[in-house]
Formats: structure tokens, sequence, C-alpha cells
């Protein structure tokens, strides 16, 4: 109790610098300006350097520079991997690219997906045709194996050429296609 009471006394405590005008000097006309005087110009860097400006190169380095680019483009090749083994610098480890996706690297990428062609292990079962007289047979099967009501069963039946099944394994599209060839249907696996 005694800090709310506390509190309300230090708020209602007058604040001189809370009234009147604001505060600030550009706004206040009593202080002293000379009207003819120009802003003070800043001299701004081209570009932010953190570590500050840097002496220029000494004339080894210079000459150096030169030397290094007269030579031939395959002796430039090698100089890295000299001055590496010269001034012992760890040699960077490759990183792991584990999980992540980076497109087709170079030609092997072709030869797998020729591979998986040959390996192909989900089919699907394709209606070709149908004897009109067992119309009613393919569309029962055509249900036992789907889980289709009767219409779309019979939509699906009537707009052949049509894929049945997708995605089934071998034995499963070979064991669809005998039971449609069984009730007067003609079916294809892809």
């Amino acid at each position: 109790m005694r800090f709310t009471t506390l509190s309300r006394l230090i708020c209602r405590l007058p604040r001189p610098h809370t009234r009147g005008p604001l505060q600030s000097r550009a706004f206040q006309p009593d202080v002293a300006r000379d009207p003819k005087a120009n802003p003070i110009k800043y001299k701004i860097p081209q570009f932010y350097d953190p570590y500050g400006p840097r002496p220029p190169p000494s004339e080894k380095i210079v000459q150096l520079a030169d030397r290094i680019g007269a030579l031939s483009e395959e002796e430039r090749n090698q100089i890295m991997p000299t001055l590496a083994e010269r001034l012992k610098l760890p040699k960077l480890q490759p990183i792991s690219t584990e999980g992540m996706d980076l497109g087709p690297q170079d030609g092997a990428a072709g030869t797998k997906v020729e591979e998986k062609k040959a390996e192909k292990t989900a089919f699907d079962v394709k209606l070709e045709k149908f004897d009109a007289a067992a119309k009613i047979k393919v569309i029962k099967e055509v249900r036992a194996f789907t889980d289709l009501g009767l219409k779309e069963a019979k939509d699906l039946v009537e707009k052949a050429p049509v894929i049945l099944k997708q995605g089934v394994t071998k034995e499963e599209a070979n064991g669809i296609i005998e039971k449609l060839k069984a009730a007067g249907g003609v079916a294809i696996m892809e």
C-alpha cells in the first residue's frame, strides 16, 4: 500500500519540462543564428571500409603481382596448391551434400533414369475395349477391384479405352487382366 501511495504522489509532482513549447533548438525562435551561414558539409567516403584506409602496397608486392600476371594460365593454376603446401595450410574438407537436391550433376544421372525404367515396379491397367454383350460383367469386375459405385464404374467402362487402376504390382495387374478377359473385356498393362 505504501508503494502505491508514493507512486501517486510522484505522478502528481509538477514537471516543468513537459509544459510549454517543444524543447528542440531548431524550433526556438530566440536562438541567435547567422542567416547567411552555409550549412556544414561533411566529407562522406564513397564506400564504408571497416578497417580504415589501407597503405599502398610495397614495391616488392607490386613486382610480385606483375610477375604473377605474366605467367601462363597453367602456371597460375599451380600457384595456390604450391602456396598451400609451402605455408602448410590445412586442406579443405569436402562439404557433405547428403539430403540436398542439387539437380543433375553429370552424365551419370541419365544412366540412372534408364535403369529405373528397366526396373519398373508399378504398372497401370488399361481397359482397351469390351464385348457389348458382356458390359454388365465387366462393370461388376471393375467395381470388384476399385472402390467405385455402380454409376462411376459404368461411366468409367463406357469411356474405354481408359486406365482402370494405377500403380499396381505386376502380379496384381496380371490378375486384373485375367479377370477382365474372363468377363469379356480386353485390358493391357502399361
